[in-house]
């Protein structure tokens, strides 16, 4: 006997909700790029000047450190409804 194959539906992916707040930077976010901007336009002015130990640590800092930390820094998040009402202060007891 011929064994019948099933119509299998197809699989959908389950998409995560779409987020507000997946890519949105802020003025620290770009006050910081700035910054980190700046330190690495010192480090090769200084490095053009030839300083051979402060434009190498000016150039890391800026590409490692400054930079990162621009794009990665992120607003706190306000605690949702359900967190809030979660956590009610606690009375104290009536004598």
């Amino acid at each position: 006997m011929a064994a019948k194959k099933r119509a299998q539906k197809p699989k959908r992916k389950k998409e995560a909700p779409a987020s507000k707040d997946t890519f949105s930077f802020t003025k620290a976010n770009y006050v910081t790029l700035f910054v980190g901007l700046v330190v690495i336009v010192i480090g090769y002015i200084a490095l053009r000047m030839g300083s051979i130990t402060l434009a190498p640590f000016l150039l890391i800092l800026g590409y490692c450190v400054i930079i990162p930390v621009g794009i990665l820094l992120r607003r706190k998040k306000e605690p949702n409804a359900r967190e809030q009402s979660s956590q009610k202060p606690l009375r104290k007891a009536q004598a």
